[in-house]
């Protein structure tokens, strides 16, 4: 038996042109860095950076039946009071609580919502989603457009300018977690004031074949090509967590951290299992970390220590640039979650001590 073929996004001739260092990521080739990880991190929170998120699935529902769909398997739901145009960021979740993916619904008509998903778990979410449709909600229509939808992130204090300059439209009148239908070189193109970085920014989806041409019109006003180390590195220290390290099918979103996004005045797939764990509290809760000194960076699955016991293990870790320091999430017994609790990591035979934080790390404009 072979591995499946790995698949290059609409723009990997983009990236190979620029000199990308590309990788294999979640199925497909991707580009890890163009100028290096460091450098493209400062670019983007200094001025702006532009990344291919293509590889993020992107799913339709509409009909009758997409807001009860939606309502169901996302714990922050799509109510009939949601506006259009807004977008949601929330958890779905199986029946146990735990995280099959975080994922933002956007509301763009009556019965019109896309969903998008993480790119390793975007097949798993479509099934799932396909499954209660199925079995509850028959007068929803699912459509995975992934392919024929490029998605590309631009981020950065200049963001904004160069989105309008370069797309010829106004992303400035599209609010923070919304999201605006407008036209790129008269192709229907999406914008949506999202991002993973800490940064403002947009998110923007035209057709795949558009794309090409919108990414060099993005890099010609001036954005810096980014690649997945820069992303890792910028959403660590906006304290924004990676599902498959921070979080997954064994963690809920109460020990994730996550409650605010979880609506728990209705009912939701695994809900039933996650209000208990609100009212008796939940044994570990995820923390973030800051070294107390320069030295080796904390690395996933690296072990967590109080009083020389191990008491967790780091989920993500690495050097801030923005800090000038290195930090990491992990999960620990909730007592020692406190912001300020000290703690040691074990960074490959040697402890480096650290101190408890309360996330995010880095704060925009702060």
């Amino acid at each position: 038996m072979t591995d499946a073929p790995l698949i290059p996004t609409v723009l990997h001739a983009e990236h190979v042109a620029l000199g990308a260092r590309i990788v294999p990521f979640a199925g497909y080739t991707m580009p890890v860095q163009y100028a290096g990880t460091l450098a493209e991190a400062r670019a983007v929170r200094s001025a702006a950076g532009v990344f291919d998120v293509s590889h993020m699935g992107r799913l339709f529902v509409e009909g009758p039946d997409a807001r009860a769909l939606l309502d169901w398997v996302h714990t922050a739901g799509a109510a009939e009071t949601t506006p259009f145009g807004r977008a949601r960021y929330g958890l779905i979740c199986n029946e146990a609580g735990g995280i099959i993916d975080d994922a933002i619904v956007y509301r763009l008509g009556e019965e019109r919502f896309m969903l998008v998903a993480n790119a390793a778990n975007a097949a798993r979410v479509c099934a799932w989603v396909e499954c209660w449709r199925a079995g509850r909600f028959p007068n929803a229509a699912l459509t995975d457009r992934s392919a024929g939808i490029a998605m590309i992130a631009l981020q950065g204090p200049d963001a904004i300018r160069i989105a309008g300059e370069a797309a010829r439209f106004d992303p400035a009148a599209t609010r923070p977690f919304n999201v605006a239908e407008a036209h790129f070189m008269d192709a229907p193109t999406l914008i949506a004031r999202t991002g993973y970085t800490g940064e403002d920014g947009v998110e923007l989806m035209p057709p795949s074949e558009q794309a090409p041409a919108l990414w060099r019109a993005l890099l010609a006003a001036g954005a810096a090509p980014c690649g997945l180390g820069a992303r890792d590195t910028l959403r660590l220290e906006a304290g924004l967590l990676l599902h498959g390290a921070d979080m997954d099918e064994t963690v809920n979103p109460i020990e994730a951290g996550l409650q605010r996004f979880v609506r728990l005045d209705r009912d939701f797939c695994g809900a039933d299992a996650l209000r208990p764990a609100v009212e008796r509290g939940v044994e570990r809760t995820l923390t973030g970390f800051l070294a107390a000194e320069r030295g080796p960076a904390p690395r996933a699955h690296y072990a967590i220590l109080s009083g020389g016991e191990r008491v967790g293990e780091v989920t993500s870790g690495g050097y801030s640039p923005s800090l000038n320091a290195n930090i990491g999430l992990g999960y620990v017994p909730t007592p020692l979650a406190e912001p300020g609790t000290p703690l040691t990591v074990d960074v490959r035979g040697r402890e480096i001590s650290v101190e408890t934080t309360a996330l995010p790390f880095y704060v925009r404009g702060k």
